[in-house]
């Protein structure tokens, strides 16, 4: 998972994060009221690191596991923590994959 150390992230900065287009999240955020960037008096988007931590959990629950819009608002809106917990646990495991993965090719790398 990346670092987020900083306090304000541009949509460019959120989109790369994410892996996402701008348009992406411009769209997403007219879908989902729980996006709530801060704006400037210029109309520009600042995302805190609590929004990326929910756009990523709405990045996982549609690209990832491929639910609708719709469908993903409704495990949001009823089950918001259990899908937290579930997002957490996987980007977890992922880490822990990665960091296994990056064992085993430096392992193979050793033998030859």
């Amino acid at each position: 998972m990346d670092s987020l150390d900083k306090k304000y992230y541009k949509i460019s900065e959120v989109a790369e994060i994410i892996n996402v287009a701008p348009s992406t999240l411009r769209f997403w955020e007219n879908q989902f009221t729980i996006i709530k960037p801060k704006r400037n008096d210029k109309g520009t988007r600042f995302y805190t690191p609590r929004d990326i931590e929910v756009i990523r959990m709405i990045h996982f629950l549609v690209k990832e596991k491929g639910l609708k819009l719709e469908a993903a608002q409704e495990q949001i809106r009823r089950n918001h923590s259990g899908v937290s917990r579930r997002f957490e646990a996987i980007e977890r495991l992922r880490g822990v994959r990665d960091t296994l993965q990056m064992m085993l090719d430096a392992l193979n790398r050793k033998r030859y």
